[in-house]
């Protein structure tokens, strides 16, 4: 495994921040590597965001020191969504093959975790998202058929998109873990504008679906003084809880988002009006 440690910044340092201290603090710029485990730890609400890209065989999901414990899901819980080829979990011996877009959640206390493309020419990338845990429920795949669809937008808006909520509480029971994926429809090109924070939960984005010279500008920092970052295809950012988290790209895009902290209420936001933003 490779861990990258990432530590909390108070809004007042981060308002002198140039660009280069932003995409150190926030962005993950790299997320999968053949054969590797990636993983950066956020003291964020203890987030933990990653990626898996097995090619010539299984990779085993392995603690480490920032993790704390002899098991990585000892006292945590784990949310997987494959953004490759197809693919297989294995989790205690119980094997759930997961088709592109397909999630899974994997159960606080799971000790045996291991990742395989059922395709090495067109391997699986399992992208991760981890939190710590109070307690134990049941490993569960969603397949994309299953999640909550929401439809939302507007083309005069330019942000005209549908909502795939996979771990969430009307899908599947968590401890804190909430993760979906929201895909633009062509000619859009805004996610969650007019945006909004939410204090209370930490939230990560990932961005894929870009072509390569395609770009996505994800707006960050306190709605009075809003930053940017570019990101390319398959990077994610760390959005702390006073930040707000809203992109435009260079052409529609599809992201997966993933949020922990202290309530699983996807509603739970306070909104920013366009007035505020400076």
């Amino acid at each position: 495994m490779k861990m990258t440690i990432r530590h909390a910044s108070h809004p007042d340092a981060v308002r002198g921040f140039d660009t280069e201290e932003l995409r150190e603090h926030f962005l993950v710029p790299t997320l999968f590597e053949a054969d590797e485990t990636v993983m950066t730890y956020s003291h964020v609400d203890r987030f933990v965001v990653g990626g898996a890209m097995p090619v010539a065989g299984p990779i085993t999901l392995e603690t480490h020191k920032a993790i704390g414990s002899d098991t990585f899901l000892k006292r945590r819980e784990l949310g997987v969504i494959n953004v490759g080829g197809p693919g297989r979990v294995t989790v205690d011996g119980v094997k759930f093959d997961l088709d592109p877009r397909d999630a899974l959640y994997v159960a606080m206390g799971s000790v045996d975790v291991r990742f395989e493309s059922l395709d090495a020419g067109q391997p699986a990338k399992f992208y991760l998202n981890s939190a710590p845990a109070h307690a134990r429920f049941e490993s569960m795949k969603i397949p994309l058929s299953a999640a909550r669809k929401v439809e939302l937008g507007d083309p005069a808006q330019s942000n005209e998109r549908t909502i795939y909520q996979m771990l969430h509480p009307e899908v599947v029971q968590t401890a804190q873990l909430v993760m979906g994926m929201t895909v633009l429809k062509p000619n859009n090109m805004w996610n969650t504008m007019p945006c909004h924070v939410h204090d209370r939960r930490c939230e990560v984005y990932f961005y894929f679906d870009l072509a390569e010279t395609a770009r996505v500008f994800h707006f960050m920092g306190e709605p009075s003084q809003t930053r940017h970052l570019v990101v390319s295809n398959e990077q994610a950012l760390i959005s702390p809880p006073w930040s707000i988290h809203s992109g435009v790209g260079t052409s529609n895009y599809t992201f997966i988002w993933a949020m922990a902290g202290d309530n699983q209420d996807f509603t739970d936001m306070d909104m920013v009006g366009m007035d505020e933003l400076r």
